[in-house]
């Protein structure tokens, strides 16, 4: 992408968050701040009419709200899902929505400035934090997965549940169940939505940076 300069939006519930983004930007050579708004709705106007390359929305919409937003959104701009008291089960899921960052407002300002220019140069990230719990050095040491267990890992990285997997592949959802206790079990990890952050970092689809 060059040197070209990326354009960034904001929907923050609090205008003092806006206002904070627009000054650690201002500096910034290679990102500008465009607009901001303060309800979903403005936000989505806005992205339309600018189409900017990023668009940092806050999570204390409400999670669902957000992961619809980021779903209409990700059309228009690349979405970043910033806020308090993320959990690794809704990062995850914002990922699976469409989501190209995801970060903590306790962040550094570097790390949140590292989070848009990957986000610009077409990766995805996730804040640190969310993935120390994650390392694969050990996960995926063990024996390799079969064909089936690949398929089912494959369309739990989707978001989707049991029953889909089945209806998708053609087996039973209580098949899909014993495949998944295998899969946890050879890999070390816990949990679907851990798997499938272990998974998203194992094909680089999450960048890690440090702050």
């Amino acid at each position: 992408m060059g040197s070209e300069v990326k354009t960034v939006a904001v929907c923050d519930t609090q205008p003092i968050s806006i206002e904070g983004i627009r000054s650690l930007l201002a500096p910034c050579p290679d990102l500008d701040f465009v607009a901001g708004a303060v309800s979903l709705v403005g936000c989505m106007e806005l992205v339309r009419e600018k189409e900017p390359s990023l668009a940092l929305i806050d999570k204390a919409f409400g999670l669902n709200a957000v992961i619809d937003w980021v779903s209409n959104v990700r059309a228009f701009s690349a979405p970043i899902v910033w806020g308090s008291g993320i959990t690794e089960l809704e990062a995850v899921r914002m990922v699976q929505a469409g989501a190209m960052g995801v970060a903590h407002k306790t962040t550094s300002l570097e790390s949140l400035l590292a989070c848009f220019r990957a986000v610009a140069e077409g990766r995805t990230w996730m804040d640190e934090s969310l993935l120390r719990e994650h390392d694969r050095s050990r996960a995926w040491h063990g024996p390799h997965l079969t064909p089936r267990e690949m398929q089912v890992l494959d369309l739990v990285e989707q978001g989707l549940k049991n029953k889909e997997i089945g209806g998708k592949l053609g087996i039973r959802a209580g098949t899909v169940k014993i495949h998944l206790k295998h899969i946890f079990e050879k890999s070390g990890v816990r949990g679907r939505y851990g798997l499938a952050l272990s998974g998203l970092k194992k094909k680089g689809l999450t960048s890690v940076q440090s702050a």
